[in-house]
């Protein structure tokens, strides 16, 4: 029987080189040196006495041990961000540390109206956000980097619970000058695939827009360019095509200041779902639903 057991802090170094597959990368994410986690990593072989990672100027690759032990060092994190979490929820609910990954299509809208409310009602609250897409987000949640993460559904998000924050109907966005007249709700058939432009890829809201849409068309021929929906605000503004965006980034005010216009999607379901999710069976499940609570309300 072994006497020496891995530390928290290795088998954290150890998962993140194998996410990010660049020891640069995985110390930034890790937030120390890369001589540190590079310094722990051989320390975690040299006490195993085995090769958990192949080095080489270019690339890193893990052995097939290596591969092994790094998926059960996840399952022994997550079950080490459980048993943190066990002990969080006995305490003062909303109280303490919660790590929330949130989507861009989300954060800059909801956000601002509602961080002042928490940070007055809820002191006791240390709220700490990371912006990230939906797949990085889910990603992240799984993996123990977030205790929840607000996104938009449909969207896959393997073994999780949610709870509804708001349906956040679609909208067709187009320069004001445009000569069709566009009527008080838009027919997905009047919107020309050629001039649609879409976020990139990562965006849930691309698949949500094209899927309120029931277009086939729209899929193959979409424009996926923009990195934001301030880019494509601007991109329509200033007449390269017509966008889709959610009421809270109009009600925020994104159009503001521009030429654009935007009227609601036709058509039977033209809206997103808002939810908060955690992971299933998570100890804190009570406290993000009173989280959730506290969303709604705002």
């Amino acid at each position: 029987m072994s006497t020496y057991l891995p530390t928290i802090k290795q088998l954290q170094y150890l998962v993140a080189l194998h996410e990010h597959g660049h020891f640069g990368r995985a110390a930034d994410a890790s937030f120390v040196s890369q001589s540190t986690l590079s310094a722990g990593i051989r320390e975690l072989e040299s006490l195993l006495g085995v090769t958990l990672v192949e080095r080489s100027r270019r690339v890193v690759r893990f052995t097939p041990l290596g591969e092994q032990v790094t998926a059960k060092a996840h399952r022994l994190l997550r079950e080490a961000e459980e048993l943190s979490d066990l002990v969080q929820a006995s305490g003062k609910p909303l109280s303490g540390e919660l790590r929330m990954s949130v989507i861009p299509t989300i954060a800059p809208f909801l956000l601002p109206r509602i961080l002042p409310r928490l940070r007055r009602e809820r002191p006791a609250l240390k709220l700490f956000l990371r912006e990230e897409t939906s797949d990085h987000a889910v990603e992240s949640l799984h993996h123990g980097r977030a205790d929840c993460v607000l996104l938009a559904l449909p969207f896959a998000t393997g073994e999780v619970e949610h709870a509804h924050i708001a349906d956040d109907r679609l909208f067709v966005a187009f320069p004001k000058n445009d000569p069709r007249d566009p009527p008080a709700e838009i027919p997905p058939s009047m919107i020309d695939e050629g001039r649609l432009l879409l976020l990139e890829d990562g965006h849930c809201l691309r698949d949500h827009a094209l899927a309120a849409c029931n277009r086939p068309d729209l899929r193959a021929s979409a424009t996926m360019i923009g990195t934001s929906l301030h880019t494509l605000v601007q991109m329509v503004d200033n007449g390269l095509g017509v966008t889709m965006l959610p009421q809270m980034a109009i009600d925020a005010g994104i159009l503001h200041g521009t030429d654009v216009v935007a009227r609601p999607l036709k058509g039977k379901a033209p809206s997103r779902e808002i939810a908060l999710v955690w992971r299933k069976n998570s100890p804190r499940a009570d406290e993000f639903r009173l989280l959730a609570e506290e969303l709604r309300a705002g």
